[in-house]
C-alpha cells in the first residue's frame, strides 16, 4: 500500500512536492526518472512528522460561561476530543453514561435537530402541496348561491280581495242534481240555499257539496222558470254557514266585484272583475229581464253561484254569459242583482 503525502505546495502530485513513502518497509524516495550516473545526489534529512498543535485555550465570556457549566475544560485544560463535559457526548473511548442519547436522560443535540427537520420538512410538503393544486388549477367548487327571493310577508292577516274570498266560501256550496249541476250559496241559518232553476231543473232533490268536501242531501223547496231562480233546503242545516246579503242598489260602475262557484266542476273557484254595466236588459228564463254586467269570469257551473262586492256582500246571484262561436267565457257576464232576487226567495220559502 503506498501513501501520498502532500508535504507543501498545492500543485498537482508530481515533481520535488510530493514524496511516496511505502507503509510497513524501509523508506525510499522515489523521485522521477531513475538517476543519471554522476555524482551522488546530497543525502536528504529524514522526514520529521508534523508538529502537534497545542489546544488553544477558550476565550471570551461566552467559553467562560461554558467552562462553567462544564461543557468545555477550564483554561489551560486541554480539550479531549470527543468530550463535552458533564453533560453532552461521553468521552471517546468511554461507554456512554446514563441519562445521555443511549440512556433514559436529555435527548442528544442531533436528536433534536432532527426533529425540526422533519417539522420543516412537513410544512414545506404542505405548502408544495397547495401551491401545485393552484398551478395545476384544481380546486374545490364554489358553492351554489341561493336564488334571490323577497322576505317572507309578514303574518299580519289576509287584507284585501283575499279576506273578501275567505269570509265567502264557506257559504259557497256546488249543487249536484241528477245530470245537472251548478253552484249556489246559503242565505239563512234554517239551512236554505238559493241557486238558478236551470240548475235543478225538475229534480225534487239534490246533494250540496260544502266548500270542506262535506257533502249534504238536500231537497229542493221551489223554483221560478222566469226568473230562473230557486230554493233548497239541507238537512243539517247546522253545518251551513250563511252569507250575508247586499244591496244591487248600491253598486256603481267600476267596483269590484267577485264571482264564487264551480265553474267546470271546480269547486271554490274565485275570480274577479268590475261592475261593467248596471241594469243590462237581457233574456232570463223565459223573458227580458235587467242583469248586473261584470267582465269576471263566469263559465258553465258558475250558474247560481254569488257575485259579491270588496266587502264580501252578495249583490247578484250570476246566471249566464255571453259566449262567442267557440263558446266559453269572452269577458261578458250578468248576475241577476240581490234586490230582485231576495224577495222570490223569501216568497219561494214561504209557500
Amino acid at each position: 500500500m503506498v501513501l501520498e503525502v502532500a508535504v507543501k505546495g498545492l500543485g498537482r502530485p508530481s515533481g520535488p512536492e510530493f514524496r511516496t513513502v511505502p507503509l510497513g518497509g524501509p523508506q525510499e524516495l522515489v523521485q522521477g526518472p531513475p538517476p543519471v550516473p554522476g555524482p551522488p545526489p546530497p543525502r536528504q534529512p529524514p522526514a520529521q512528522p508534523p508538529p502537534i498543535l497545542e489546544p488553544r485555550p477558550a476565550q471570551g465570556p461566552f467559553a467562560q460561561g461554558l467552562a462553567t457549566q462544564g461543557r468545555l475544560p477550564a483554561q489551560g485544560q486541554p480539550l479531549i476530543r470527543g468530550q463535552l463535559g458533564t453533560q453532552g457526548l461521553p468521552v471517546q473511548g468511554q461507554p456512554p453514561a446514563p441519562g445521555t442519547r443511549h440512556g433514559q436522560g436529555a435527548v442528544a443535540p442531533r436528536g433534536r435537530l432532527l426533529v425540526v427537520a422533519a417539522l420543516v420538512a412537513a410544512l414545506a410538503g404542505g405548502a408544495a402541496g397547495v401551491a401545485g393544486a393552484r398551478l395545476s388549477g384544481v380546486s374545490e367548487p364554489a358553492p351554489v348561491a341561493a336564488l334571490p327571493r323577497v322576505a317572507p310577508a309578514p303574518s299580519s292577516g289576509l287584507t284585501g280581495l283575499s279576506a273578501t274570498a275567505a269570509r265567502v266560501l264557506p257559504s259557497v256550496v256546488s249543487v249536484e242534481a241528477g245530470s245537472r249541476g251548478g253552484s249556489g250559496f246559503v242565505v239563512d241559518g234554517s239551512g236554505h240555499i238559493l241557486t238558478n232553476a236551470h240548475v235543478v231543473g225538475a229534480s225534487g232533490m239534490a246533494t250540496v257539496v260544502l266548500n270542506d268536501g262535506r257533502r249534504l242531501s238536500a231537497r229542493v223547496v221551489g223554483a221560478d222558470d222566469d226568473e230562473d231562480l230557486a230554493v233548497l233546503v239541507a238537512d243539517r242545516p247546522g253545518e251551513l254557514t250563511p252569507a250575508t246579503l247586499g244591496r244591487s242598489s248600491d253598486l256603481s260602475v267600476g267596483d269590484r266585484v267577485l264571482a264564487i262557484g264551480s265553474p267546470l266542476g271546480l269547486s271554490g273557484t274565485v275570480t274577479a272583475g268590475i261592475v261593467s254595466a248596471l241594469d243590462r236588459e237581457v233574456r232570463l228564463g223565459g223573458a227580458q229581464r235587467t242583469a248586473v254586467q261584470t267582465d269576471a269570469s263566469i263559465n258553465p257551473g258558475n250558474s247560481g253561484g254569488p257575485l259579491v262586492n270588496d266587502r264580501g256582500e252578495v249583490v247578484g246571484v250570476n246566471t249566464a254569459i255571453a259566449a262567442g262561436r267557440g263558446g266559453g267565457n269572452i269577458g261578458i257576464g250578468f248576475a241577476i242583482p240581490i234586490d230582485r232576487a231576495a224577495p222570490i226567495a223569501e216568497r219561494l220559502m214561504r209557500n
